[in-house]
């Protein structure tokens, strides 16, 4: 295995970031922060221990309703009966009646901006015929979509000792519904919802970024006694993205504040910035018996990272390859991989190839080269330096 090191120049505006992206020290006991556009885990605290996701576990009874959509299998305007189960259910709803026959439309609605139990009852059973069925059907559909560490007994996210979520399997359930459902993801930065004026106290969003003009559009927040506070959110300011889950919180108002700093330290400390140019050569891997020698490498497209505001100049990288590499060598072809190290962050990762063919070298050639390694082996030469 070759390595080649070399440090790549990247310039972040001290100007636009003030101060140094540091650790974020956040008071959750539980936290995730993504930024979706770099595909960067900006902050990983016991982002995989499963604990009480509360009504946070709501996104997953909204993702098999948002699928039924997808599937043709209910419509917008579809009506759901409302069990005398889904009547008594208490904590925070949408004051349903056995008489009501909400709709999808309804339901959507009720389960995002009311955080209405009675409504996820409605859904579970409307789809599956008991919140039972419902609620295994969650969990295998959970490991589906790589959410490794969720396990669900009822759609409403009510305490249970089998209802347990990760951080990290609830951002992943956000992106989900951000990406596979941009049709009605808009729901959930809508802030006012009253099924047939039952609910004024209860109409509100309780999400607190939405209201902050910060780009906050969702997602879900989430309380019990056994939980804490907890908020799975989202915010867009330019071209990126930043998608986070945290629990544990003690009061509303912590939440409230600490999902504030989040969104405000994963946006102002760090920048997105073009590290390698598409078709530039990043270095040269040794090619045998091929009618050159080496051969570029370039990656295939522009690599853009999350830099902190503390980096100023340039970042570590690597260039890895199984090598030399044997002629013929196609141009494109993907030969090696840059692990590019930006402190404070996971290694990133991309592909390299070829910058051009290298065809494999005439027969005489072939007969020099082969000579040449023959002689530096006999004479006991270094091998030639990666």
């Amino acid at each position: 295995m070759h390595r080649l090191r070399l440090r790549l120049k990247v310039i972040v505006l001290a100007a636009l970031l003030p101060g140094a992206a540091s650790a974020f020290e956040t008071q959750a006991t539980a936290a995730w922060v993504y930024d979706v556009t770099t595909h960067t885990v900006l902050m990983d605290k016991n982002a995989d221990q499963p604990v009480p996701p509360a009504s946070m576990s709501k996104l997953m009874t909204i993702n098999m309703l948002f699928e039924a959509l997808r599937d043709g299998r209910v419509q917008l305007d579809t009506s759901f009966a409302v069990s005398s189960r889904a009547k008594a259910m208490g904590g925070s709803t949408m004051f349903l009646q056995e008489s009501d026959r909400p709709t999808v439309e309804d339901l959507i609605h009720g389960m995002i901006v009311n955080s209405g139990n009675d409504a996820c009852v409605v859904v579970a059973e409307g789809l599956a015929g008991t919140e039972e069925a419902f609620s295994a059907q969650m969990t295998e559909r959970a490991r589906a979509i790589g959410m490794t560490a969720s396990t669900f007994a009822n759609a409403s996210g009510w305490p249970h000792a089998q209802q347990r979520m990760s951080m990290r399997d609830l951002g992943v359930l956000a992106l989900r519904l951000i990406e596979e459902f941009p049709e009605y993801y808009p729901v959930f930065a809508e802030t006012e919802f009253d099924y047939k004026g039952r609910a004024p106290d209860n109409r509100f969003n309780r999400n607190p970024l939405l209201k902050l003009g910060i780009g906050a559009d969702g997602l879900k927040t989430g309380h019990t006694s056994e939980a804490g506070y907890g908020l799975v959110g989202s915010a867009k300011q330019g071209d990126r993205r930043v998608i986070f889950a945290i629990t544990g919180l003690p009061s509303e108002k912590a939440r409230a504040e600490e999902s504030e700093r989040i969104v405000a330290w994963a946006f102002r400390q760090f920048a997105e910035k073009t590290v390698a140019k598409a078709g530039v050569r990043v270095a040269e891997a040794d090619v045998f018996l091929g009618e050159a020698t080496t051969v570029g490498l370039v990656p295939a497209q522009d690599l853009r990272l999350l830099v902190p505001a503390l980096v100023q100049g340039q970042v570590e990288a690597e260039v890895i390859y199984k090598g030399p590499l044997m002629a013929p060598v196609a141009a494109g072809t993907p030969v090696a991989e840059l692990v590019v190290k930006v402190p404070g962050l996971p290694d990133h990762q991309v592909q390299l190839v070829a910058e051009s063919s290298i065809a494999k070298a005439g027969f005489m050639g072939r007969v020099g080269i082969a000579a040449q390694a023959l002689m530096s082996r006999y004479l006991g030469d270094p091998a030639p330096a990666s």
